[in-house]
């Protein structure tokens, strides 16, 4: 996974949004890492999972929400890398900037990563609603999910 705010900062004018322009931090010593689940309400409701991978926030968009319990699968999107700084950020994203609207902080805590590649991420999240092992698999393109970025997110105990 390359890591990169380029997408993230030509997306935004920071002289109009509250979010943070952030950095790249180096924490490959850390065995704990950061996630956040933000709630987005912006032209439609959905749900931002970030994960701190490589010094950035690796970001999908779950339209149904993330899941709770085993049984439930997801469609995931993942979009642009966000700044570690991102994990705190709540506000309201202006109109006529990208992401317009209200984000909150839905969910937070800490993650150990069991296997981390480009195909498939399997963390154990300790949250306060999130907690147990999750699991993403990036999904191939199809008539039905046209795109590069799908993934399928689920909670599935070992």
């Amino acid at each position: 996974m390359i890591m990169t705010l380029e997408e993230y900062r030509r997306k935004r004018d920071f002289s109009k949004t509250g979010e943070p322009e952030g950095k790249i931090e180096n924490a490959k010593d850390r065995v704990e890492r950061i996630f956040v689940v933000q709630k987005h309400k912006a032209t439609h409701l959905h749900y931002d999972l970030r994960l701190e991978i490589d010094g950035v926030l690796k970001s999908w968009a779950v339209p149904k929400g993330p899941p709770l319990r085993e049984g439930i699968k997801r469609l995931a999107v993942q979009t642009e890398d966000h700044p570690i700084e991102y994990a705190d950020f709540e506000g309201v994203i202006p109109e006529g900037e990208y992401g317009a609207g209200t984000v909150e902080i839905w969910d937070k805590g800490t993650f150990i990563a069991e296997e981390i590649d480009d195909n498939k991420i399997i963390v154990n999240l300790n949250g306060t609603k999130m907690n147990g092992r999750y699991i993403l698999i990036k999904l191939k393109p199809s008539p039905r999910l046209k795109g590069e970025n799908n993934w399928l997110l689920f909670k599935k105990e070992k």
